[in-house]
């Protein structure tokens, strides 16, 4: 009997001895985190229509397998217009390396709505085992007071004249100094005497008119028109044969070119000079 207990005390012991080395060796074997940086300046906090900055130096004795990144808001947000931005981006490119340095940079959407987010970094080797790393995210907009720049390559000449049928035709660059909010170019009639701020998709004949790019430091536009076409290039095209007291149809008589684009984050509204024609639909 003696001999039992002593046996079942020394299987007790070597069962618990097995297990805590197992959990050190697993503690030893799992990914480790070495230093890391996040976000501007590494202050935890992105800004919409810009990138987050992301760097891990990372110690993987048993080599990465995966690292994944997720970001998901966190309570309330400021802006209901504006979209709840969210990543789930899983990284196989560092597969098989010991000692990898993540450094990636995630584009985070002009339209992304202000406020936290909670971020999510989990590391899985070859062997299964998992490191997780968690952190609150700001997203803020940027301050920005500079307004876009507008510059024409081609444009009409100077009170050219144009007939039914013709085209009417411009083209360049804007560009912003953090991201672009829009772009609008519209045809006036001289005798509604609208100053350019009110120039809009109502009382205009549109050549282009979008809130969309895939980069918003910069777009090249090349729009036209035909001078009596039933539609303009609205994204909702408007009825060009309709109330010409309206301004958006076609008639005789002076017209100018001009265009316009918003700052993204309140840097102003961009204006290029008239482009003045004439229209002779007899």
């Amino acid at each position: 009997m003696k001999n039992l207990k002593i046996l079942t005390l020394l299987f007790i012991g070597l069962t618990l001895l097995t297990s805590c080395e197992k959990d050190d060796d697993e503690k030893t074997n799992a990914p480790v985190i070495l230093s890391w940086e996040f976000g501007y300046e590494n202050s935890g906090i992105a800004y919409a229509g810009s990138d987050l900055h992301i760097e891990a130096e990372i110690e993987a004795e048993n080599k990465v397998s995966t690292i994944q990144v997720t970001i998901h808001p966190e309570g309330e947000h400021k802006n209901p217009m504006h979209e709840e931005w969210e990543v789930d981006t899983t990284y196989t490119k560092f597969a098989g390396i010991i000692n990898p340095t993540f450094h990636e940079h995630i584009d985070v959407s002009t339209e992304a709505d202000t406020g936290h987010y909670h971020f999510h970094f989990m590391i899985t080797d070859m062997k299964g085992y998992v490191t997780e790393k968690e952190a609150e995210l700001e997203v803020v907009y940027p301050t920005d007071t500079e307004a876009p720049t507008i510059t024409v390559s081609t444009a009409p000449q100077t009170d050219e004249e144009f007939t039914n049928g013709e085209v009417i035709s411009i083209s360049g660059t804007i560009t912003d100094n953090i991201a672009l909010g829009g772009i609008y170019i519209g045809l006036v009639r001289v005798n509604q005497n609208l100053e350019d701020a009110d120039v809009n998709t109502m009382n205009t004949i549109t050549l282009l008119h979008t809130h969309e790019f895939e980069n918003h430091m910069e777009y090249n536009f090349d729009a036209s028109i035909v001078v009596g076409a039933t539609s303009d290039n609205n994204p909702e095209p408007t009825d060009l044969t309709g109330d010409l007291d309206g301004g958006a149809a076609w008639q005789s008589g002076n017209y100018y070119l001009v265009i316009k684009s918003p700052d993204a984050f309140g840097g102003g509204v961009a204006f290029s000079q008239h482009y003045p024609i004439t229209l002779n639909l007899n």
